[in-house]
């Protein structure tokens, strides 16, 4: 038995449309956002990473995007999820972000982002 606390404080999340559970939803804490736009910045070029890197320092910025926005984002977060140099983790994030932004794009809908504080 471990010594480590199971309950952990609540923190500030990004809530995406399109996800993958049973509400269509995905939540992703904002210090995993932040680690993505580290590794955006590293990993894909100048000019691609301009309007990803945007929507993960700020995404409280992000608000609702168009079909076109979001497949676009959809093929850079899958190109990121897939670079070599990039966690396990956070790889994970940016996978199931480039899932909704596709799910998005696919059914011609928009792709909407909200933060939610920690409560």
């Amino acid at each position: 038995m471990t010594r480590k606390p199971a309950i952990h404080d609540a923190e500030a999340h990004v809530v995406t449309s399109h996800g993958a559970d049973f509400f269509g939803e995905d939540r992703h804490p904002l210090k995993a956002l932040a680690s993505l736009a580290g590794y955006a910045e590293g990993c894909l070029s100048y000019a691609e990473r301009g309007p990803l890197v945007q929507l993960l320092t700020n995404p409280a910025e992000g608000g609702t995007m168009t079909p076109a926005q979001a497949a676009e984002m959809a093929t850079l977060l899958r190109k990121l999820a897939r670079h070599r140099f990039v966690k396990t983790s956070a790889a994970a994030h940016a996978r199931a972000l480039g899932d909704a932004a596709a799910r998005a794009a696919a059914d011609g809908e928009p792709w909407d982002w909200r933060v939610e504080a920690a409560a």
